[in-house]
């Protein structure tokens, strides 16, 4: 069986990076794999709902920029979707221009988390410069192939792809920049690579609460803390459905079969309003 792995596209982008370093990392099992680019994130969450692909390798969080919230809404839009797999890469951002004279360029163009991760370089270099996002960091290198003056931000492996110059490197505004990948697949989903166990196992879950009281999300928390559960991260986003009504997203240090995390499961179905578990699996460190 050949297992395809939706990412963000066009080829050179950081999504497709994380998914050739997941296969690398799997070429032991028998299992083969195709890459199947997308134009958007939340179209790559889609494809494996719909099972035109058996996993998606999404960003969730950069350490810079924060969490990546197409991937948190589409996730939570989609039923019967679970995470099957985590790592972290890290991110090392060129800036592509056909010109080696900052002064020339007058728009920089990437995606918006490139942007953000990279705002005080350009603040600093490109002072005058207007940034523009696009759908991806690779989208963006078609502007530099068509403009002078203008530069992208991407991928070292996207310059050399599309054969544009770099013409500075490491612009990220932290050395130690990194981005977080969910692999995604279908509850269902049986036949694919088996999961790399490490010892930073968690449990990513997420809930609406029933009403927009004072203490309703207090309620919820304190369950993990009472069962001293450690959470890495909660996350809010909007429920879409009226202002101030918010979705929480949050990680447990826990594995979900572990004792603790079930007895709080159970408590929480009485304090939340829609409750579901994303599933427990590994994180992956990429060097």
């Amino acid at each position: 069986m050949t297992v395809s792995i939706a990412h963000l596209g066009p080829p050179g982008t950081y999504a497709e990076q994380a998914a050739l370093a997941y296969i690398d990392l799997i070429s032991a099992s028998p299992t083969a794999t195709t890459l199947h680019p997308c134009s958007s994130i939340a179209r790559t969450i889609h494809s494996t709902a719909e099972g035109d692909t058996q996993l998606t390798m999404a960003p969730v969080e950069n350490s810079i920029e924060g969490s990546v919230a197409t991937t948190l809404d589409t996730f939570w839009q989609c039923s019967d979707l679970q995470i099957h797999q985590a790592l972290v890469l890290p991110i090392r951002h060129v800036l592509i221009a056909q010109t080696h004279n900052l002064e020339e360029i007058s728009t920089v163009y990437s995606h918006p988390q490139a942007l953000g991760q990279c705002q005080r370089w350009l603040a600093l270099h490109l002072p005058k410069a207007n940034t523009i996002a696009t759908n991806s960091t690779t989208e963006a290198l078609q502007y530099v192939q068509a403009n002078q003056q203008a530069a992208s931000i991407s991928s070292e492996r996207a310059a050399e792809l599309y054969s544009l110059p770099i013409i500075k490197r490491s612009i990220q505004d932290h050395p130690d920049n990194c981005t977080r990948f969910w692999i995604i697949k279908q509850q269902a989903t049986t036949d694919l690579p088996p999961v790399i166990t490490t010892d930073q196992i968690y449990t990513s879950i997420a809930f609406s609460l029933p009403a927009n009281q004072p203490g309703a999300l207090i309620k919820a928390l304190q369950i993990f803390a009472d069962r001293n559960i450690n959470l890495s991260r909660i996350e809010s986003r909007p429920s879409r459905r009226s202002m101030g009504d918010y979705v929480f997203f949050i990680d447990a240090e826990i594995n979900a079969e572990a004792a603790p995390f079930d007895s709080a499961w159970q408590q929480l179905k009485a304090v939340t309003e829609v409750l579901k578990n994303f599933g427990s699996y590994p994180l992956l460190t990429i060097v």
